[in-house]
């Protein structure tokens, strides 16, 4: 690898296709003859890109994938220092976008190295723009929790949340998300489920969470991108400390530990969670101190 010594080289983070070849920025193919070094999350995935654009690579191709992300990153460091042009691609999509890249690009700028990009396609932005959600304001979450019980608490953590959302999701994994989607948001809340896209078999399943659910119980198959409606003005400002603590009672009675229920009314009210917990606090108190009729916490 030739290399300009005593000059730092420069980082480029590449889009690639996240279905349609066809979709390839037109910049790639050239970073990728040109490069000194192609960091590519999966080689055998970037030789059949390759293939398709009809171009050969002439730098060095190591991988960078999550396995041995942290290990090879000052070895790509080393090579910039060096003067030389990484280019870091991924399987589909952005680079840091739920995909390996935000250590290299936090070590490269530590280093005062030139980190650009080759903007591309992109799943969390082609799901939105189809979703027929609203688009004004949204926030990415990636991939939720595998086990059961975290998955929850993060769909809890967010519950309140008025952006709509974006999640990425294992295609065997969907139906128990959307059922856990729609037993926290709520089983009316607007969605859509974006499928293979770009791809041959591309679709969008839109509606409420409860029938989406149903319908992913069937099964589905593919590369799946999750847009979910933002919550609705709860009107907090209404909420006392009463029906907080009601509200906390009735997810204790349903079987939550109640740091989990005070978490979840906190979310959906649009309240920090300290507030709601100072309410029940005071209520427990009152309870012990008078009589409770009724509205304390035991």
């Amino acid at each position: 690898m030739d290399v300009v010594t005593g000059t730092t080289g420069t980082l480029v983070l590449a889009g690639t296709p996240i279905g349609d070849v066809a979709d390839a920025p037109p910049r790639l193919a050239a970073e990728l003859e040109t490069a000194d070094v192609v960091a590519a999350e999966d080689t055998r995935r970037l030789r059949r890109l390759t293939q398709a654009l009809g171009i050969h690579t002439t730098g060095r191709v190591v991988s960078y994938f999550e396995g041995n992300e942290t290990a090879r990153t000052p070895e790509l460091v080393e090579a910039l220092l060096g003067g030389a042009r990484v280019l870091l691609v991924t399987d589909a999509g952005m680079p840091s976008v739920s995909d390996p890249g935000y250590r290299l690009v936090a070590a490269a700028v530590e280093k005062d190295i030139k980190v650009t990009a080759v903007p591309g396609p992109s799943a969390v932005l082609t799901a939105l723009a189809l979703s027929a959600l609203p688009v004004d304001r949204f926030c990415f979450e990636g991939f939720l929790p595998r086990k059961a019980g975290e998955r929850l608490g993060k769909l809890r953590e967010v519950a309140g949340e008025r952006r709509t959302m974006v999640f990425f999701e294992a295609p065997h994994r969907l139906d128990d998300t959307l059922a856990a989607m729609a037993e926290v948001f709520g089983a009316d809340r607007r969605a859509a489920v974006c499928r293979e896209l770009t791809k041959t078999y591309e679709e969008v399943k839109r509606g409420p969470l409860g029938e989406l659910a149903v319908w992913a119980a069937e099964g589905v198959r593919g590369e799946i991108t999750v847009v979910v409606e933002g919550a609705a003005d709860s009107g907090a400002e209404e909420l006392d400390a009463e029906e907080l603590v009601r509200r906390v009672q009735v997810r204790e009675e349903a079987g939550e530990r109640r740091k989990e229920a005070i978490a979840a009314v906190a979310a959906a009210a649009g309240l920090p969670k300290r507030e709601v917990f100072d309410a029940v606090v005071a209520a427990k108190n009152a309870a012990r101190t008078g009589p409770a009729e009724g509205k304390g916490l035991s």
